[in-house]
């Protein structure tokens, strides 16, 4: 893991505040605007939001490469996938 790159992403979303879906809506909406390969830190409320968003975006072929806890919240860590493609290819994998 490469703590350079984890301590610059690319991009920040704050999403204090904002409830279950729509927090990981928000986070996926971001990560598809974003180069392939880059990080996005995103911040979390504490509880359902940090419990549900990694899994989700795991399960969504997102890579989650870190969670830190801050002062009430939570920062995480999530890296758009270098090939495009992968994602779309895990979500079709199933259909063979």
């Amino acid at each position: 893991m490469n703590q350079t790159a984890l301590s610059q992403p690319h991009a920040q979303l704050d999403l204090r505040g904002t409830p279950c879906p729509l927090n990981f809506v928000r986070t996926k909406l971001r990560l598809e605007k974003m180069p392939p390969g880059s990080c996005l830190e995103v911040w979390l409320d504490p509880g359902e939001p940090i419990e549900q968003v990694p899994d989700s975006l795991t399960m969504a072929g997102y890579p989650v490469e870190q969670i830190a806890e801050r002062n009430g919240y939570f920062a995480l860590f999530v890296r758009r996938p270098g090939d495009a493609s992968a994602s779309d290819q895990r979500s079709v994998g199933g259909q063979e």
